[in-house]
């Protein structure tokens, strides 16, 4: 039952991947597409936790916590960038 559970949450994690590279692409604006940005980072931690929990390993989630950390800090660079120009003040 697992198995089928996270085979389907894969599955679903990798279309919202495949929605948020189109929206990166095809994205308006700037904001947008850094929205988009925003949440292929998230769903790439939720895929690589998926991938954790099928291959019963802790790696994986060690990886997801290193993306974390490393994708808040890129969001908020590229944020003050956007809204002030500079990132260090």
């Amino acid at each position: 039952m697992l198995d089928t559970a996270l085979l389907i949450s894969l599955t679903l994690i990798v279309l919202a991947m495949a929605m948020n590279v189109y929206r990166l692409a095809i994205g308006p604006d700037v904001p947008d597409r850094l929205l988009a940005l925003d949440t292929l980072y998230v769903n790439s931690i939720a895929l690589i936790v998926l991938l954790g929990l099928w291959l019963n390993t802790k790696t994986y989630f060690e990886a997801a916590i290193l993306i974390a950390m490393l994708g808040f800090v890129g969001t908020m660079a590229i944020c003050r960038y956007l809204l002030r120009g500079d990132i260090i003040e």
